[in-house]
């Protein structure tokens, strides 16, 4: 088998989500068939943490653009150019795209509405300036990957020529389904996310409230400040990737509360498939992916209102035999669709397609 070599420009090294599970997962995979990763991410773990404690430095910012600019000045030396989202983040589309060379494959991945960045943005002049940005790179990519439907008919729009789904997913090696103590008490319900996400949490502190006055249950928010939550029923766990299988084992329950908006409707569910693949029920909000994922009443609820969230949760408080039946459903279903077990050979034969078509 023939190999290629790929530069993969991340927006973040491991400790940032949608690079570790949309690229650094799969690198034992793609170079056991001949495609080898070398890994420039645009901003480094320090990035990641400042970002989550909220005090970012500039002068870091402006140093991921020079090494970022550095870096890039060795993709001809490669048959592929792997981008995550954008090159150079609030640069203009003719600007990043002249850096790319004709006889280079140019893939992109998105996992996330990352248009809506630019063409949402509150400022008129961004929105002038950038608004298609995203757009003008889809159209010049030998092949964009899409996290969800979303974000693939996004690219398709654009006139992308090549346009492939691929969802987030885990490893099912790392989740591994518990046998619960379907009598133990209290029950947890439990949320696991970050900080730029705890926001959506919001929308269930009533239910909370109400539900932990009729039931012995706890609402565990993993990831989240305690600012975010403060005088809400959540209590808040610290997050890290090592401890993340096994805090999932501590739920009873997993919930995934988002708006409906632009921006939400690009996300790919990953909290979803997480709780899952650990076996867990669920209840989601009937946004985007979301309606894909859970399939109502067999893995989990749909829950639209305050008050649909109400009924959802008490069901499954109530029921150790549903929380069993919609637990095992969903990792079925995780094993079937949403597993790096599924998306790695797929993943193989969409780079390695696009690379001959360029280079061959």
């Amino acid at each position: 088998m023939k190999s290629f070599s790929i530069l993969a420009l991340t927006r973040y090294d491991r400790l940032g989500a949608s690079s570790r599970l949309r690229f650094f997962q799969y690198v034992d995979f793609l170079a056991r068939a001949g495609l080898n990763l070398t890994f420039q991410p645009f901003f480094g773990e320090d990035y990641v943490r400042s970002l989550y404690l909220g005090s970012v430095s500039r002068i870091g910012v402006l140093l991921s653009y020079w090494k970022r600019l550095l870096g890039m000045v060795s993709i001809t030396k490669f048959d592929a150019l792997w981008v995550e989202k954008e090159l150079l983040p609030w640069v203009p589309a003719w600007i990043e795209l002249a850096f790319i060379p004709r006889h280079v494959a140019f893939i992109v991945d998105y996992d996330d509405a990352w248009f809506h960045r630019y063409d949402r943005h509150a400022s008129h002049w961004v929105r002038t300036l950038l608004g298609n940005k995203i757009d003008r790179v889809m159209a010049r990519a030998d092949l964009v990957i899409a996290g969800n439907d979303y974000l693939a008919q996004r690219a398709r729009d654009a006139g992308a020529r090549c346009v492939r789904l691929l969802p987030t997913v885990v490893d099912l090696e790392r989740y591994q389904p518990m046998q619960r103590d379907l009598g133990r008490l209290p029950l947890v319900v439990g949320w696991m996310g970050s900080p730029s996400t705890a926001k959506y949490l919001e929308l269930l502190f009533p239910v909370a409230d109400r539900l932990r006055r009729e039931h012995l249950v706890r609402f565990v928010a993993a990831g989240a400040t305690a600012t975010q939550v403060e005088g809400s029923s959540f209590e808040v766990a610290q997050w890290s990737e090592a401890g993340e299988a096994a805090m999932l084992e501590a739920f009873d329950i997993g919930v995934m509360p988002l708006a409906d908006e632009d921006w939400e409707r690009g996300k790919c569910g990953y909290k979803l498939i997480q709780y899952m693949a650990s076996g867990l029920p669920v209840v989601a909000s009937p946004v985007g992916i979301n309606t894909s994922i859970v399939a109502h009443g067999d893995n989990g609820f749909l829950a639209e209102s305050a008050e649909d969230w109400y009924v959802a949760l008490n069901s499954l408080l109530t029921s150790a035999s549903r929380r069993r039946d919609f637990g095992g459903a969903g990792r079925a279903q995780v094993e079937s669709a949403y597993c790096l077990e599924v998306t790695a050979p797929k993943l193989r034969a969409h780079l390695v397609d696009c690379i001959r078509n360029k280079v061959e």
